[in-house]
């Protein structure tokens, strides 16, 4: 949680610096896609604590739960700041586009994701087909083994 904190806090800076510089928002694309990214681990994080079986059963959170509250309220507060900031020392519409940028960048991160799971799901059924036809391969030859094995006798 305080790794993905500090990556927020170093790409808001990053942000902000490009923002009052009067430069363009896609020069600092990897500040950005760092701040979304730390957000969503944050929320990510949390929301799978949340719906874990042993959270439910145990009756609640650690003390982990304040500080995740703590640091997405961080991140908020940030985001507002760099919204003003926007506002105030970039061009007209700049922060529409930082929101159109942001909803792709969660929209590839999700496709992404869901990619990498296919391909997951493949590989797994890949070698679940593989380890059946070795194993038959396995029993075939033993049955083979013994039949011949048993003419000789």
């Amino acid at each position: 949680m305080l790794a993905e904190l500090a990556a927020a806090n170093a790409a808001f800076q990053i942000l902000k610096q490009t923002v009052q510089n009067g430069k363009d928002l896609m020069s600092a694309g990897k500040a950005i896609g760092s701040l979304v990214e730390a957000e969503d681990k944050l929320r990510n994080k949390g929301f799978k604590k949340k719906n874990s079986f042993w959270f439910k059963v145990g009756g609640g959170g650690d003390g982990s739960d304040l500080e995740e509250f703590m640091a997405l309220e961080e991140i908020k507060r940030k985001k507002a700041e760099l919204e003003s900031a926007m506002r105030l020392y970039g061009r007209p519409g700049l922060y529409d586009d930082w929101v159109r940028f942001q909803v792709q960048a969660r929209k590839d991160r999700a496709a992404a994701e869901e990619q990498r799971e296919e391909n997951m799901q493949r590989l797994l059924e890949v070698l679940a087909v593989g380890a059946f036809c070795v194993l038959g391969l396995a029993v075939f030859l033993m049955i083979l083994y013994f039949a011949v094995g048993a003419e000789g006798m």
